[in-house]
Protein backbone atom coordinates (compact mmCIF):
# COMPACT_ATOMS: atom_id res chain seq x y z
CA UNK A 1 0.00 0.00 0.00
CA UNK A 2 1.42 3.35 -1.03
CA UNK A 3 1.17 5.98 1.70
CA UNK A 4 -0.67 9.16 0.90
CA UNK A 5 1.14 12.45 1.18
CA UNK A 6 -1.01 15.32 2.32
CA UNK A 7 -1.44 18.22 -0.09
CA UNK A 8 -1.35 20.75 2.78
CA UNK A 9 2.09 19.45 3.73
CA UNK A 10 3.20 19.88 0.10
CA UNK A 11 2.00 23.48 0.22
CA UNK A 12 3.75 24.15 3.53
CA UNK A 13 7.05 22.75 2.23
CA UNK A 14 6.85 24.97 -0.87
CA UNK A 15 6.94 28.08 1.35
CA UNK A 16 10.25 27.12 3.03
CA UNK A 17 13.76 28.26 2.07
CA UNK A 18 15.31 25.88 -0.47
CA UNK A 19 17.82 24.25 1.89
CA UNK A 20 15.08 23.69 4.50
CA UNK A 21 12.78 22.30 1.78
CA UNK A 22 15.48 19.80 0.86
CA UNK A 23 15.95 18.61 4.45
CA UNK A 24 12.19 18.45 5.11
CA UNK A 25 11.52 16.55 1.88
CA UNK A 26 14.31 14.05 2.61
CA UNK A 27 13.02 13.39 6.13
CA UNK A 28 9.46 13.06 4.83
CA UNK A 29 10.60 10.52 2.25
CA UNK A 30 12.43 8.55 4.95
CA UNK A 31 9.30 8.48 7.12
CA UNK A 32 7.18 7.07 4.30
CA UNK A 33 9.84 4.44 3.51
CA UNK A 34 9.50 3.19 7.09
CA UNK A 35 5.74 3.11 7.52
CA UNK A 36 2.36 3.99 6.03
CA UNK A 37 1.88 7.01 8.27
CA UNK A 38 -1.12 9.26 8.18
CA UNK A 39 0.27 12.71 7.44
CA UNK A 40 -1.34 16.02 8.23
CA UNK A 41 -0.50 19.52 9.34
CA UNK A 42 -0.93 19.79 13.12
CA UNK A 43 0.20 22.76 15.16
CA UNK A 44 1.54 24.34 11.98
CA UNK A 45 3.92 21.50 11.07
CA UNK A 46 3.85 18.13 9.29
CA UNK A 47 2.78 15.48 11.78
CA UNK A 48 2.80 11.69 11.40
CA UNK A 49 0.67 9.17 13.23
CA UNK A 50 -0.53 5.61 13.13
CA UNK A 51 -2.58 4.72 16.20
CA UNK A 52 -1.50 7.96 17.87
CA UNK A 53 0.99 10.77 17.27
CA UNK A 54 4.45 9.37 16.50
CA UNK A 55 6.63 12.17 15.15
CA UNK A 56 6.69 15.53 13.43
CA UNK A 57 8.86 17.73 11.22
CA UNK A 58 9.35 21.25 12.53
CA UNK A 59 10.99 23.46 9.91
CA UNK A 60 12.56 26.76 10.92
CA UNK A 61 14.75 29.26 9.07
CA UNK A 62 18.04 27.49 9.77
CA UNK A 63 17.17 23.89 10.65
CA UNK A 64 14.50 21.19 10.76
CA UNK A 65 13.63 19.25 13.89
CA UNK A 66 12.62 15.63 13.55
CA UNK A 67 10.58 15.41 16.71
CA UNK A 68 9.10 12.52 18.65
CA UNK A 69 5.95 13.05 20.70
CA UNK A 70 7.04 10.37 23.19
CA UNK A 71 10.76 10.75 22.65
CA UNK A 72 11.62 10.60 26.35
CA UNK A 73 10.77 6.90 26.25
CA UNK A 74 13.11 6.09 23.36
CA UNK A 75 16.47 4.39 23.75
CA UNK A 76 19.00 6.70 22.15
CA UNK A 77 22.31 4.82 21.86
CA UNK A 78 23.76 7.41 19.47
CA UNK A 79 22.75 10.39 21.66
CA UNK A 80 20.87 12.06 18.81
CA UNK A 81 17.89 13.31 20.80
CA UNK A 82 17.71 16.77 22.34
CA UNK A 83 15.18 18.30 24.70
CA UNK A 84 14.29 18.22 28.36
CA UNK A 85 10.49 18.13 28.38
CA UNK A 86 8.47 15.40 30.05
CA UNK A 87 7.70 13.59 26.77
CA UNK A 88 8.95 15.23 23.59
CA UNK A 89 12.45 14.98 22.13
CA UNK A 90 13.88 16.04 18.77
CA UNK A 91 16.87 15.77 16.46
CA UNK A 92 18.03 19.09 14.99
CA UNK A 93 19.20 18.88 11.37
CA UNK A 94 20.99 21.92 9.92
CA UNK A 95 22.39 20.34 6.75
CA UNK A 96 21.18 17.55 4.50
CA UNK A 97 24.41 15.64 5.27
CA UNK A 98 23.37 15.38 8.92
CA UNK A 99 20.52 13.02 8.06
CA UNK A 100 21.50 9.56 9.33
CA UNK A 101 18.95 7.21 7.72
CA UNK A 102 19.76 4.08 9.71
CA UNK A 103 19.88 5.76 13.12
CA UNK A 104 16.77 7.84 12.38
CA UNK A 105 14.97 4.72 11.11
CA UNK A 106 15.74 2.86 14.34
CA UNK A 107 14.32 5.70 16.45
CA UNK A 108 11.20 6.03 14.27
CA UNK A 109 10.53 2.29 14.38
CA UNK A 110 10.99 2.26 18.14
CA UNK A 111 8.58 5.21 18.46
CA UNK A 112 5.99 3.24 16.45
CA UNK A 113 6.50 0.17 18.65
CA UNK A 114 6.02 2.27 21.80
CA UNK A 115 2.57 3.31 20.56
CA UNK A 116 1.44 -0.15 19.43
Amino acid sequence: MKPTQNEKVDQLIETLPLNIQEITTSLRKLLFEISDFTEEVKWGMPSYYKHSNICYLQPSKKHVNLGFYNGAGLKDPDNLLEGTGKQMRHIRIKKIEEIKPEQFKNLIEEAIDLQA
